[in-house]
């Protein structure tokens, strides 16, 4: 009971307004809470070693101490429970998991605070194309406009690559939906 009157006591003086001579407690500072997000940067063109592959067209960049989640622009591979998701993703760490990229991002985001961007390894590849090249990612046509990531995926259409092998392929975001309207 004494602990209540004092803890009581202490609440009420640190409500108290400030005496004559200036005194005012010690506010304490709260620490940063470490689910905060992180500081939102806006990087255009950095280069950082690929620490994971989350799936096909996501990853994992370590840049300057901080890692950077990236999603590739332009194309959108199948997800991990579609068919090829998950060739899709051992393709992209065959790619690139371990290596020094570059990120062309031109300071886009996505509304996940996801690096928006072209990746392109040490070597000159370019992820983007290569993903689509061989079957495993879509030409993601509603944000792009790119002739030569169509030319690429028609090629891959053309020579029954990958996915297209598939009887009926079905696009990511039309997976997506179809899940979202099951639940």
């Amino acid at each position: 009971m004494l602990a209540f009157a004092v803890l009581a006591l202490y609440r009420n003086y640190q409500k108290q307004e400030p005496s004559r001579d200036g005194f005012q407690p010690e506010k304490r500072t709260e620490r940063p809470n470490p689910r905060d997000k992180k500081e939102i940067r806006a990087l255009k063109t950095f280069t950082g070693k690929v620490v994971g592959i989350k799936d096909g067209d996501t990853f994992e960049v370590l840049f300057e101490g901080q890692t950077e989640r990236v999603r590739l622009a332009e194309i959108d591979c199948p997800e991990s429970a579609q068919p090829f998701g998950k060739v899709a993703k051992k393709f992209a760490s065959d790619l690139c998991f371990g290596k020094t990229v570059t990120v062309e991002a031109g300071g886009k985001r996505d509304r996940y605070g996801r690096v928006v961007g072209t990746v392109f390894t040490d070597d000159g590849i370019n992820v983007n194309q290569e993903l689509v090249k061989a079957g495993l990612a879509w030409h993601y046509k509603d944000y792009s406009d790119s002739d030569e990531l169509a030319a690429i995926e028609e090629q891959a259409r053309a020579e029954n690559v990958g996915l297209w092998a598939d009887n009926n392929p079905v696009a990511p975001w039309d997976w997506r939906k179809n899940k979202r309207k099951r639940r």
